[in-house]
């Protein structure tokens, strides 16, 4: 399949597939047995098969038995059969962004793979919600993506700054907070540093608030928008799958859909970073199993009495660490009766198959 039918006019007919992030983490994964295979990247996944990019065009790509949709991501490296087309093997990522599907049943869901920005976008209005901004970027924390903040709408507050102040405030780790005009000109170079040859971004918030103004931006695509309702400053869902896309400047673009829930599920060590001033304040408390709520000795519940600490910001903590807890034991617990029903079906074929005595 010819680039030029399925890509922006900025397409080169031949890629060379460092220009898709390629790079020696995944170099170093071919051996000898393997130098035939072809290397793709994923750039949009179904539900029976999966489009790949490479250096010759798009392909698509078969699951082999025992591998499905749900296991793969937009972004993955994988290495495919060139006589069937069928995936062979899926490189190690370099990182994946995970979260708890939707629905009563706790299950991970990849997000995206080998992602090097995560772009998280909200407005100056009421869309934005710091406890909402956490879980992001704990999200890219625990995935060791680097969270830019981008808060759009900028020239409809009576101070934007306040809007950046207070994102800025939520963790030092956060790699930048940006405040823009979505369809200002020069918003795109704004974006751009993190933009360059090789480069994932990955765009992640509500619906309504830009974010396919400036992926429309960046990539030369024409994604659909919409506007945003006036009461509550939400908006409909414009995207509704995931997919790669390759920009100008050579980097690389991941668009996915505006998510209303994000539940964060083993993400343990993002919420720590996140909030590594409470971790460390919480080694200081009197007793070790502290729930940091009435104990004595709580040196957490002292800072907020002495108002150096939010009360709201402990609050959220205490509720994201909750949260992980249940939905990590839920999978665990999942996982262990997988095995077990595993070990029955096993014990019941080897059973069967044995000669009557």
């Amino acid at each position: 399949m010819s680039l030029k039918k399925v890509w922006p006019r900025h397409t080169p007919a031949v890629l060379h597939l460092r220009c898709l992030g390629w790079s020696d983490h995944f170099a170093r994964q071919i051996g000898a047995d393997a130098a035939s295979l072809l290397p793709l990247r994923l750039i949009g996944i179904q539900r029976s098969r999966a489009t790949g990019l490479g250096a010759g065009g798009v392909l698509t790509l078969h699951f082999p038995p025992g591998l499905n949709s749900g296991e793969v991501a937009v972004g993955d490296w994988v290495l495919a059969d060139p006589d069937n087309l069928r995936i062979v093997q899926v490189l190690t990522r370099q990182s994946l962004l995970v979260r708890k599907a939707a629905g009563v049943e706790v299950r991970a869901q990849l997000i995206a793979a080998n992602v090097d920005t995560l772009f998280i976008v909200s407005s100056c209005n009421a869309d934005f919600n710091p406890a909402r901004l956490e879980r992001y970027v704990a999200l890219a924390l625990e995935a060791g993506v680097a969270p830019v903040i981008v808060l759009t709408k900028a020239d409809q507050a009576e101070d934007p700054g306040d809007y950046a102040a207070r994102a800025r405030a939520l963790s030092p780790h956060i790699a930048a907070v940006l405040a823009l005009n979505a369809k200002a000109p020069e918003a795109l170079a704004v974006l751009r540093p993190w933009c360059g040859p090789g480069q994932t971004v990955a765009f992640a918030g509500s619906s309504g608030v830009g974010k396919s103004t400036l992926i429309n931006g960046l990539t030369g695509l024409a994604l659909a928008t919409q506007g945003i309702r006036a009461d509550d400053a939400k908006g409909r869902h414009t995207t509704t799958a995931r997919s790669l896309h390759l920009m100008p400047g050579g980097g690389l673009l991941i668009d996915m859909p505006g998510m209303r829930e994000l539940a964060l599920i083993d993400a343990a060590e993002g919420i720590a970073e996140l909030f590594d001033d409470l971790e460390a304040l919480a080694t200081r408390c009197r007793f070790r199993d502290c729930a940091h709520e009435h104990e004595p000795g709580c040196a957490l519940a002292a800072e907020v009495a002495a108002g150096r600490l939010d009360n709201a910001r402990l609050a959220r903590w205490q509720k994201l660490r909750r949260e992980d807890r249940a939905t990590s034991t839920s999978q665990l617990e999942a996982r262990r009766k997988d095995r077990a029903f595993g070990r029955m079906v096993k014990a019941a074929k080897r059973l069967k198959a044995a000669p009557p005595e």
